[in-house]
């Protein structure tokens, strides 16, 4: 089941909208964000091919990571042959079968392995619908990795993975002391 209408956060009557500065913001110019995220997907992909057996046909599923508190949200299509992660200005209309919403910290958290999904699922710090197969499906892939998602991504990046990595953890060390 695909949807393919805008999510919260299009229009300024809905309540369930951007928050923080977030709101404020102009749609950002994304064109020089997407090779990186491209690069991402692609080099998570090569380091992580377990990730594509574990969701079995659910790498053909398009996930739309929603950090509600920033501008932008995030669609990633596990497909093994063409893996793709893209960013999207709030108000596009963008295909999905999943949403995956919740804050940037608590997203950051939860594939750093530093919070329990299900635990953010039920304190409804995580928001989640669709296709469920899908997302258990993707959440016992993330589950079953010898190291943690933001791992493999600041691995992307190279020489620069240990500044990378810093940054996720200053992120996180803050969240942690906010909430």
């Amino acid at each position: 089941m695909t949807s393919n209408r805008p999510f919260p956060g299009t229009s300024p009557d809905d309540g369930d909208g951007p928050r923080g500065l977030s709101r404020f913001l102009p749609p950002l110019p994304l064109f020089a964000l997407q090779p990186l995220l491209g690069h991402i997907a692609i080099s998570v992909a090569r380091r992580r091919p377990e990730l594509f057996a574990r969701l079995g046909e659910s790498c053909r599923k398009r996930f739309l990571i929603d950090p509600d508190d920033l501008p932008v949200f995030l669609l990633l299509q596990p497909d093994p042959a063409r893996p793709r992660l893209s960013a999207h200005n709030r108000g596009e209309t963008v295909g999905h079968d999943v949403r995956i919403s919740g804050s940037f910290t608590t997203l950051l958290r939860m594939i750093d392995g530093q919070t329990d999904s299900d635990a953010l699922f039920f304190n409804r710090a995580l928001t989640v619908t669709g296709d469920t197969e899908a997302i258990v499906a993707l959440r016992n892939a993330l589950d079953d990795m010898d190291t943690t998602l933001a791992d493999d991504v600041a691995a992307a990046f190279g020489p620069l993975s240990g500044p990378v990595r810093a940054i996720f953890d200053m992120t996180n060390s803050f969240a942690g002391k906010t909430s």
